[in-house]
């Protein structure tokens, strides 16, 4: 140590096990006598001592509460369900989830009103449609089809019925005039 007071280096301390940077400053600060340093570094030991002493009770305070679960048979899954339980407990609770929920439903129940206008909107245009004069027509012509292949007999072969029903009908509709031809004729 004589050394050091007459002013020759001395080598940087290499910190020991348990050791931190905290307690390396420290050392090298020179606004602190030698018996100041080596309270700090008695109180830095009686700390870290403590925080051992602790990491031991707290390991073993685990451990006794692992055993006392096993006894009463709460399982890690159990206590992971407990807990995914509580947590949407208390999510459901809250402001924004009540919010959000609100916005839901009543999105939903715009949604549903307006799939019965659209739904009732195609169910008006298909009945405009079905009243129309064009359909009217189509109609007549399917059934007047309908009934010329029913009131015939059945020759076994269905390309021929379908010649003879479009036949039939050719000669059905050349008497009576069509719109188009009428137009035409003006």
């Amino acid at each position: 140590m004589e050394e050091t007071s007459k002013g020759a280096s001395r080598p940087e301390p290499i910190p020991e096990v348990g050791e931190d940077a905290v307690s390396t400053v420290s050392l090298s600060a020179p606004a602190l006598t030698e018996e100041e340093q080596e309270e700090l570094r008695a109180e830095l030991a009686k700390v870290e001592d403590e925080i051992q002493t602790l990491s031991q009770v707290l390991a073993a305070k685990e451990k006794h509460v692992a055993e006392i679960k096993r006894k009463l048979g709460i399982s890690p899954l159990n206590e992971l369900k407990q807990n995914i339980t509580k947590g949407w407990q208390d999510m459901t609770a809250s402001t924004a989830y009540k919010k959000t929920s609100e916005t839901l439903s009543q999105a939903g129940q715009k949604a549903t009103a307006a799939f019965s206008s659209v739904g009732s909107a195609i169910t008006k245009k298909l009945e405009d449609v079905r009243n129309s004069p064009t359909f009217k027509s189509f109609e007549e012509k399917v059934e007047t089809l309908k009934t010329k292949v029913s009131s015939q007999p059945p020759t076994g072969d269905f390309g021929e019925v379908l010649n003879s029903a479009a036949s039939a009908s050719a000669t059905d509709a050349k008497p009576e005039e069509t719109p188009v031809e009428s137009q035409g004729a003006h």
